[in-house]
């Protein structure tokens, strides 16, 4: 039985960043295809280095990437600040201090 007071559901506009935000895309990046995907890092309970600037990024929003190749692990993703990925190309190698 239905309930008297129960408003009918109004459709929202659809928010596509939104709706995307966690399906992994592909990305050229050293010479490989990685995948990426977008994370809101609301939970905050971990801290990631970012490969590209070497900085501590918690609890805020970053991209999350691994190998496209399907032969890396759980250990082979990195957690980058969203604006280090977009820069990789100009980002000095894996592992080293600016």
């Amino acid at each position: 039985m239905p309930r008297a007071n129960r408003r009918a559901a109004t459709p929202r506009p659809l928010d596509l960043g939104r709706a995307l935000g966690g399906a992994a895309r592909r990305e050229p990046y050293a010479g490989g295809e990685w995948f990426v995907r977008q994370v809101s890092g609301a939970d905050g309970a971990r801290t990631y280095r970012c490969p590209g600037c070497q900085q501590e990024l918690s609890g805020i929003p970053h991209v999350v990437v691994w190998p496209a190749d399907g032969l890396g692990d759980l250990t082979d993703r990195r957690h980058w600040h969203t604006p280090c990925w977009r820069e990789r190309a100009t980002r000095p190698p894996l592992g080293s201090y600016r």
